[in-house]
């Protein structure tokens, strides 16, 4: 599976009660639809999906899934702390039509996860996992990130295709292209013009085949009238090795010009379009508008992001247009004085 460009981590929205409010979830994923954003990812960090229960876990995966356009990279985050709560939720997004899947590593028993525990940890779900797997380091939220040499092995796994780090280090960035350029190759299903090809898009095209003809009027020699179809989805291939993605805005440049290949971001859930200028200006080989765009991003990424965290995030979707709402409690919503920060940072960003 080819994971390339920007990708949006997905909010959950609730209710005032704190029910999860589907409908506002499918309005946020409908409007990403209509982006030039690569795809989405649901129930990480951002969607708060440790605090949620499987039930609905899964119903927010289906109810993204039926909302996003076809030609979206899904990717759904489906960590828990066994392997197999892990891939019981992993199936669940197959059936959804998810193109991967983006597995955390365990918590709870966090002293335990000698590098051993880690890699059987991650072997196992991809040993099982009906979808690919994207690792997920997130040293914000777990006691420990992913060591590098431990990626390095993982990668070598033919169902692991990647990782998300949110370290916001750059430099780690650089040591995990160079630790993983050797890993093995993948043979993936690509767009004439080498963008990702994804399971729903498949589905669709294989749903618009021939009308079936019976063998009764064929044996007989009647003519028989075929619905007209749509143009068969065209593809090719291309070979893709190990996939980093950053987990930071304020980083996405550096990243992808050391090798990344996008980037899995909490900021463009609110201004999914000034992350994406970063990117598009990079790969035009507009670099100084680049640089330009990236450093417009880095203060409100380092403030809402990385300090208010998720009420922040949520505030400044509602500010930009998108459904946020509150967080899940214990969380706390912003005051005023935060709110009207929010406002002034996304001033000449909103879109």
């Amino acid at each position: 599976m080819l994971i390339e460009g920007v990708f949006a981590a997905v909010p959950t929205p609730f209710y005032p009660d704190e029910r999860v409010y589907l409908r506002k979830l499918e309005a946020n994923v409908a409007r990403y639809s209509r982006s030039l954003m690569a795809g989405m990812v649901i129930l990480g960090s951002t969607g708060e999906a440790p605090m949620l229960n499987d039930a609905e876990s899964r119903a927010v995966l289906r109810a993204a899934a039926d909302a996003a356009a076809t030609e979206k990279v899904l990717i759904a985050g489906v960590g828990r702390e066994s392997v197999r709560s892990t891939v019981e939720l992993a199936e669940a997004a197959a059936e959804c039509g998810y193109d991967a899947v983006l597995v955390r590593t365990p918590t709870y028993f966090a002293s335990q996860m000698s590098r051993e525990a880690v890699l059987h940890y991650f072997r196992s779900v991809a040993d099982r996992s009906p979808l690919p797997v994207l690792l997920y380091s997130v040293p914000q939220f777990v006691p420990y990130a992913i060591p590098v040499e431990v990626v390095t092995e993982l990668a070598q796994h033919p169902n692991i295709i990647g990782i998300k780090d949110s370290s916001g280090d750059v430099e780690r960035i650089v040591a995990l292209v160079a630790a993983t350029r050797s890993a093995p190759t993948r043979v993936t299903t690509v767009t004439p013009i080498f963008e990702a090809v994804t399971r729903r898009m498949l589905a669709a095209n294989s749903a618009k085949g021939d009308a079936m003809v019976s063998v009764g009027d064929l044996a007989s020699g009647l003519a028989v009238a075929t619905v007209q179809t749509a143009p068969a989805l065209k593809t090719r291939t291309k070979e893709v090795g190990f996939q980093v993605l950053c987990g930071s805005a304020s980083t996405l440049l550096a990243s992808i010009e050391n090798g990344a290949s996008g980037g899995i971001l909490a900021l463009a859930a609110c201004s999914p379009q000034a992350c994406q200028d970063v990117y598009l200006a990079w790969k035009d080989r507009e670099f100084a508008l680049a640089r330009q765009r990236q450093q417009e991003i880095i203060t409100p990424h380092q403030r809402i992001v990385g300090q208010l965290g998720i009420a922040g995030l949520k505030y400044a979707c509602d500010f930009n247009g998108y459904f946020g709402g509150y967080p899940r409690s214990p969380m706390l919503p912003l005051n005023a004085d935060q709110k009207q920060e929010i406002e002034a940072l996304l001033a000449t960003i909103r879109n």
